[in-house]
């Protein structure tokens, strides 16, 4: 039996449905399927294409294309000009949400942090699992 704490709002379209599997109300999936099928189909007779002729050839946006992209639903492979923008820069990258040269950047700022702060007992404090909880009776 469904509670009630399964009912929300589609976030495509705002529609009052029960949540399931699904992140979107049964309509809304059905129209995802469907452009799911429109790039497919596109992209099967052009494999040259990028993202924005394929938004405009099926009429899907570049967000829902991505999302297909990092979900595997739509494979770069053998499709050298899709591309789409870093999360961080907008550089055009074909797998992950950082290019390389984010990630590096990011990558030395941790370590940056690590090194300069270290690994000590007062920073460490409330952070992870401790031991000496499960001590105390």
């Amino acid at each position: 039996m469904m509670g009630l704490g399964n009912i929300q709002n589609c976030p495509r379209c705002g529609k009052i449905f029960v949540k399931g599997i699904k992140e979107v109300c049964p309509t809304c999936n059905r129209e995802i399927d469907e452009e799911y099928q429109r790039c497919v189909d596109y992209i099967r007779d052009n494999k040259l294409v990028n993202m924005y002729v394929l938004s405009d050839e099926t009429k899907v946006s570049i967000k829902q294309i991505t999302k297909f992209i990092k979900e595997g639903r739509i494979s770069v492979a053998d499709l050298p000009e899709l591309t789409y923008p870093c999360e961080s820069c907008g550089e055009p990258i074909r797998e992950g949400k950082l290019c390389k040269s984010c990630r590096d950047r990011l990558e030395k700022g941790i370590k940056q942090a690590i090194e300069k702060h270290g690994p000590n007992e007062e920073t460490n404090k409330g952070i992870g699992f401790r031991r000496d909880f499960l001590d105390k009776d």
